[in-house]
């Protein structure tokens, strides 16, 4: 079976004209705006505290610079594909009509797992800023309640509780999935006064709070290491930019509107570059703010930008701060989760998963089986986890997203140089390979554990399109000659094989085998394991293909003219 099968560019095109189930209705200032409305959220409100506190010191800006760049040059990219295949999915869909259906479930399996922590986290920031905010007007959220399971939260008399879970977190989840499921139509004017608000209070904040800038705070601008990597020094500059690039995957959720805008071909590069643009200016200078007022181990908090004012002296402003972040924060969550719906959606469209994935309410007209079982997932994790963990995984996703799509626009110039291309991206021969660098080089730079999760993500998923998608794909045949359900069994069973054997051998060569057994024996055994897992595998695979040609040709000499029909 071709696991690299195309969706055709011209056949897309022609099914944005023709496809009228979302209407087009927003304009380049509407989608700039969606953009800012999505990319100012946790990143600005959260992370530029614990990466300055845990990773970068004041160059948290450098961080913020470095993952600039690299969004510029995939940016860049996508509004390419953006006005070239106007069509929900984003880089799903790019991928699908450029490196195959493999490469686009992949970055399809992959932006479920950046939207959904991307929500995870950014309701995380939430709750930190509602428990302060409530606590400024004289209510206390119990602090077992108020953070990630096992985090020691400081009450009001210097005290410390372990917390159990994050209650407010899972509140703010279960209220936008209700309103989504109920069908919420977010008008464009009501992005924009959002939008408004957290713009202005950002302005707000790097404005009034300037005067209490202490230029002291500064140096050392990149604190020196402290052996570990990742702490401090460059390599800290570099995990605090893998990090804080969580903040600008906004911009991708530009790309997953263009069936509903205007004039795709000329508003969705308009819109895309031009958010990106205004947000790093905007990070780069609440960063450098927020760590020239307070020392940059204070900042390792929920709600840093908050902390900083209060520190400015400037009490009125935290609480108008803290009452942004949160009506900020609530667009985002409802951005990412419609993300969410919009990825199962396409990839439900495209057979790659069960067409119940995108069933709609006959009343509500919402996909809601999706948005509910997505908001019970995502409020688990929003419980359990903590802002870093979970902004480190939709950073890797994200990043392995950029790397896809930056590929993919050399491949299609490659392919098919005469498309009609109304945006195309400068100087392409520098500017894609930059992209995908760049964007491995903040991957390489997260922590081990972030890879290992995206290893666990990524395996299971394979193991879902060898098992479901490959055999129910539009691209694909519905039925495989000669092939029975145990011989489909027995070649699923030998991907499981492959996959988690793989899997085990990647984890005890990179973790385990340095703590049991080090040395060339440790190694030898981790290839074994590579070898054991592929040979049997395969193995399992060879079988069941020769019972398919065995039992094809049974029924060709029992019942040819059925077969050939």
């Amino acid at each position: 079976m071709n696991l690299f099968r195309r969706k055709s560019v011209t056949q897309l095109q022609a099914e944005a004209l023709t496809d009228q189930r979302l209407k087009r209705a927003l304009g380049a200032t509407n989608l700039t705006m969606l953009g800012i409305g999505a990319i100012i959220g946790t990143g600005i409100f959260v992370l530029t505290g614990t990466v300055a506190a845990q990773n970068a010191g004041p160059a948290v800006v450098l961080s913020f610079v470095l993952a600039g760049i690299a969004s510029i040059f995939a940016a860049l990219c996508y509004s390419e594909f953006a006005s070239l295949v106007p069509m929900a999915g984003s880089a799903y869909t790019y991928g699908y009509a450029t490196l195959g259906e493999l490469f686009a479930w992949i970055i399809g399996w992959d932006l479920i797992l950046e939207y959904a922590l991307g929500a995870v986290t950014v309701s995380i920031g939430w709750s930190g800023y509602v428990v302060s905010f409530l606590r400024d007007v004289g209510l206390h959220i119990p602090g077992q309640l108020s953070a990630a399971r096992g985090t020691l939260v400081t009450l009001g008399d210097g005290t410390q509780v372990t917390a159990i879970f994050n209650l407010p977190a899972v509140i703010i989840i279960a209220i936008v999935t209700l309103l989504l499921v109920i069908g919420i139509r977010e008008s464009a004017n009501v992005n924009n006064v959002i939008v408004f608000v957290k713009v202005a209070v950002v302005l707000l904040f790097i404005v009034g709070a300037a005067h209490a800038v202490n230029p002291a705070n500064w140096h050392p601008f990149i604190p020196p290491s402290t052996g570990v990597r990742g702490h401090f020094g460059w390599s800290g500059v570099m995990q605090g930019a893998g990090i804080v690039f969580f903040a600008y995957i906004g911009f991708d959720a530009v790309s997953t509107a263009a069936q509903e805008a205007k004039n795709p071909k000329r508003d969705m590069p308009i819109s895309i570059i031009g958010s990106l643009l205004i947000c790093t200016v905007l990070y780069i200078a609440v960063s450098a703010v927020a760590t020239g007022i307070v020392p940059y181990l204070q900042l390792d908090v929920p709600d840093p930008i908050a902390v900083a004012a209060d520190h400015a002296g400037v009490g009125w402003m935290a609480s108008l701060i803290k009452l942004g972040a949160i009506a900020g924060l609530s667009s985002v969550i409802l951005v990412m989760l419609l993300g969410q719906s919009r990825i199962f959606w396409t990839m439900a469209d495209d057979g790659l998963l069960p067409k119940f994935v995108s069933r709609v309410h006959p009343k509500f007209q919402t996909p809601w089986i999706t948005t509910i079982v997505t908001g019970v997932v995502v409020a688990c994790f929003a419980a359990i986890f903590t802002v870093r963990e979970a902004g480190s995984l939709v950073s890797i996703g994200t990043l392995l997203a950029f790397v896809i799509v930056s590929i993919g626009v050399l491949v299609l110039r490659i392919r098919e140089p005469n498309l009609p291309r109304t945006f195309k991206t400068p100087v392409v021969w520098f500017v894609a390979p930059m992209g995908a660098l760049s964007a491995i080089a903040l991957m390489i730079s997260l922590p081990w554990l972030t890879w290992e999760r995206l290893i666990y993500w990524f395996a299971f998923g394979i193991v879902i399109y060898f098992g479901y998608s490959l055999y129910n794909s539009k691209l694909g045949p519905r039925k495989i000659a000669g092939e029975t359900g145990w011989s489909r069994a027995l070649k699923i069973a030998g991907v499981i094989w492959i996959v988690f054997g793989s899997l085990g051998s990647i984890l005890w060569l990179a973790r385990y085998r340095t703590e049991y057994i080090p040395g060339a024996l440790g190694i030898v055994i981790g290839l074994a394991g590579f070898v054991l897992a592929w040979s049997l595998g395969a193995l399992l695979n060879l079988v069941a293909q020769v019972s398919d040609h065995t039992h094809a040709r049974h029924l060709m000499m029992e019942s040819p003219g059925d077969l050939e029909k």
